[in-house]
């Protein structure tokens, strides 16, 4: 004799109707939630997008990560850095990344620190001109391949192409454009993620 307890058909019937609009209801819910956040066509044909943990990084450190297949440098700039900006302003070839802005530059990089945080650089570390990478110079003063007044940035070992501590170009160097500025945006103080921001475009 089983001792299974049998279920009214009637009873049955009610039970499906409401668990099925309770997961109706339910998908609705996380497709709205879902689809907030969701990348565009353009973000998920470029690739992934890659989340970095800054905890602990120290003014002056740099990180490299890949995107994409490319070095992505994150620059965390120290006081000193960010004030050097202002000096190298009239050394540099596009001061206001006028140049090819929505190849290299997003909208809101296009400042004096070319990043959403003063204290942050968020990089693609490949030279403009034939695709080297460049090496860091943080030293400031005179340094072999560099003038008497460098105020710290990368050079290009290739063809001897600087840039400032903002990725931008001197002037009367190979490379035409300064260094490229991924899309990206922070998740929080310490989360960033690179080849996509906020409004889900890489």
């Amino acid at each position: 004799m089983s001792n299974e307890k049998q279920v009214d058909p009637g009873r049955r019937g009610l039970l499906v109707a409401t668990c099925a609009a309770g997961g109706v209801a339910g998908l609705a819910t996380t497709g709205m939630f879902v689809s907030t956040f969701q990348p565009s066509e353009r973000a998920k044909a470029a690739g992934a997008p890659v989340e970095v943990d800054l905890t602990g990084m120290a003014p002056g450190e740099m990180r490299t990560v890949e995107w994409r297949g490319k070095p992505v440098w994150i620059l965390r700039r120290s006081e000193d850095m960010v004030a050097s900006l202002k000096k190298t302003d009239s050394q540099v070839a596009d001061p206001n990344s006028e140049r090819n802005p929505d190849e290299l530059t997003p909208e809101y990089a296009r400042n004096e620190y070319r990043s959403i945080k003063p204290d942050f650089l968020v990089a693609v570390g490949i030279c403009t001109h034939l695709g080297c990478s460049p090496v860091t110079r943080f030293a400031t003063g005179a340094q072999p391949s560099l003038p008497a007044d460098w105020q710290g940035g990368f050079l290009c070992p290739c063809h001897g192409s600087t840039f400032d501590l903002a990725g931008r170009v001197y002037k009367n160097k190979p490379a035409p454009d300064n260094l490229e500025v991924p899309r990206h945006m922070y998740l929080s103080d310490s989360r960033l993620v690179i080849g996509q921001d906020e409004k889900g475009e890489a």
